[in-house]
C-alpha cells in the first residue's frame, strides 16, 4: 500500500489545499493530512484542534484520508506513518523554492522519503491562508475559497471567539 503525507498549517484549509489533498488521494492508497504548527507564522487565527476539526469536516468525503495533529518534524511523521511521499501543492516560484529546501532537508532525514510538488490548480494559484484570514474578519463571503462543508463551523467558531 503508498501512503503519502499532505501536511501544512491549515489556517484554515482553503480550496487549494483540499484540491491538492484531492489530487494526492487519486494517487496513493492512503494519504495522511498532518496538521502541523509553523513557527514562523505568528498569531494563528485558529487553534490547533480547531484547525483539525475543520480539515477532517474538510476530507470526510474522501475514502483513505485521514487526519491528525503532529507538532515533530514532518519526515518523522511521514516515517512514522510507513509513507513514500510528501504531497505539497506550489502555486509559484517562491513555494517552489521553499518547497523544494524542505525536500532536500527531509531527503536528508530519510533518504528513502520522497516528495512531490504539485503546481497549484489555475482556479486556485492566487489566494492563500493569509488572504482567507482577511475574508472571515471581514465577514466576506467564503465560499469561493472554502470547502463549503466548513463553512458554518468557521462562522461558528469566529463567533465564539467575538464573545
Amino acid at each position: 500500500m503508498k501512503t503519502a503525507i499532505c501536511s501544512g498549517s491549515f489556517d484554515p484549509i482553503t480550496l487549494g489545499h483540499l484540491d491538492v489533498i484531492r489530487r494526492a488521494a487519486a494517487c496513493f492508497d492512503q494519504v495522511w493530512v498532518c496538521v502541523s504548527p509553523n513557527a514562523e507564522k505568528k498569531n494563528p487565527m485558529f487553534s490547533p484542534e480547531e484547525k483539525l476539526l475543520l480539515v477532517k469536516a474538510a476530507v470526510a468525503d474522501l475514502p483513505h484520508v485521514e487526519a491528525e495533529l503532529w507538532p515533530g518534524l514532518l519526515a518523522d511523521y511521514a516515517v512514522a506513518h510507513g509513507a513514500c511521499a510528501i504531497v505539497r501543492g506550489v502555486r509559484n516560484a517562491t513555494d517552489f523554492d521553499v518547497e523544494y529546501q524542505m525536500a532536500l532537508i527531509n531527503r536528508g532525514l530519510h533518504p528513502e522519503l520522497e516528495t512531490l510538488l504539485l503546481p497549484a490548480s489555475a482556479a486556485y494559484q492566487h489566494f492563500s491562508s493569509s488572504m482567507v484570514r482577511e475574508m472571515i474578519r471581514y465577514n466576506q463571503p467564503l465560499e469561493q475559497y472554502m470547502p463549503p462543508s466548513i463553512i458554518p463551523l468557521v462562522r461558528d467558531m469566529m463567533k465564539k471567539k467575538e464573545g
